[in-house]
């Protein structure tokens, strides 16, 4: 095997904002990077910080066994492989991009029709800082690939490799931002509360995080009531209902969109008109997972 193809060397296409933090953390760990990316202001910057330029997707494939992707969908991965597909026998392309887990399936189909080995990642960090200690890579695919390739891509992110199922890291991924959007969304809306009532934000964050340290015993208690089906209790369910509406209450009354509350609010009401017609209680979780409206 020739020196450029050591497994201490890698070629990354797509330098958004995480691509660019990849490339940062190989060449921190040491690594030799090639780079390629429509934008050539990108890979101006990430040459001068000691990464080698590719000036076609083909270059840039020749250039290492490895080649990670961090592009917006699988749609862009087509279209950057699609330049140069047979440039793409014997190679390993581990997509790190986000999409569905049938897309990411199929992307791998895609690859491994052309020649190609496939890993497919689902990238959790705090933005694009992947040395934040609560950031880590899951993967999904082979496992002989992943443990044939697991240190070279080591650098970017502590690792959780889930099993062979190329959409698995993809499912797991996608869980979790399920979680997250409406966090963050909740969190705009209840900052909107404090400042619009004349409070300092600042002042409310603590108490904020203080609260969130209870979101884990929540999450447990809650998995445990969803593997069995879904908690459900008609007074508890009621109980929500009026929650929520005080939320609504609170927000609107100095003007905050409470848009997001009343789609909590009409959740808890589908679970308590279901309850009641059917003559026991229905969980959320339930109608949710069975897709009614």
């Amino acid at each position: 095997m020739s020196e450029q193809n050591t497994p201490r060397s890698v070629s990354v296409l797509g330098l958004g904002p995480m691509g660019q933090a990849m490339v940062r953390a190989f060449l921190d760990a040491g690594v030799e990077v090639t780079v390629w990316n429509r934008s050539t202001a990108k890979v101006d910057a990430m040459v001068a910080l000691g990464a080698k330029r590719a000036e076609t997707v083909a270059e840039a494939l020749a250039a290492n066994e490895v080649s990670v992707l961090s592009l917006t969908h699988y749609a862009a991965m087509y279209d950057v492989l699609g330049q140069a597909p047979e440039a793409l026998a014997g190679k390993v392309i581990a997509n790190l991009s986000s999409d569905s887990p049938e897309k990411a399936r199929a992307g791998a189909a895609w690859v491994r029709e052309r020649g190609a080995e496939f890993l497919s990642g689902g990238v959790m960090s705090a933005g694009d800082n992947l040395v934040h200690p609560a950031s880590y890579i899951f993967y999904s695919g082979p496992k002989a690939v992943f443990d044939a390739h697991a240190e070279l891509l080591r650098p970017l992110s502590p690792q959780e490799y889930l099993g062979e199922d190329d959409g698995l890291a993809q499912i797991y991924y996608q869980a979790l931002l399920t979680i997250f959007h409406p966090w963050l969304l909740a969190f705009d809306q209840a900052t909107a509360v404090i400042a619009k009532s004349g409070h300092d934000v600042t002042g409310f964050v603590p108490f904020a995080i203080r609260a969130s340290e209870a979101f884990p015993h929540f999450m447990t208690e809650f998995s445990k009531a969803n593997a069995a089906g879904g908690w459900a209790d008609l007074a508890s369910l009621k109980m929500m209902d009026a929650g929520a509406q005080h939320i609504i209450d609170a927000s609107e009354e100095v003007g905050v969109d409470a848009g997001f509350s009343h789609l909590a609010q009409s959740y808890w009401r589908k679970a308590i008109a279901a309850s009641e017609a059917g003559g026991k209680a229905v969980s959320t979780f339930e109608l949710i997972r069975d897709g009614q409206r």
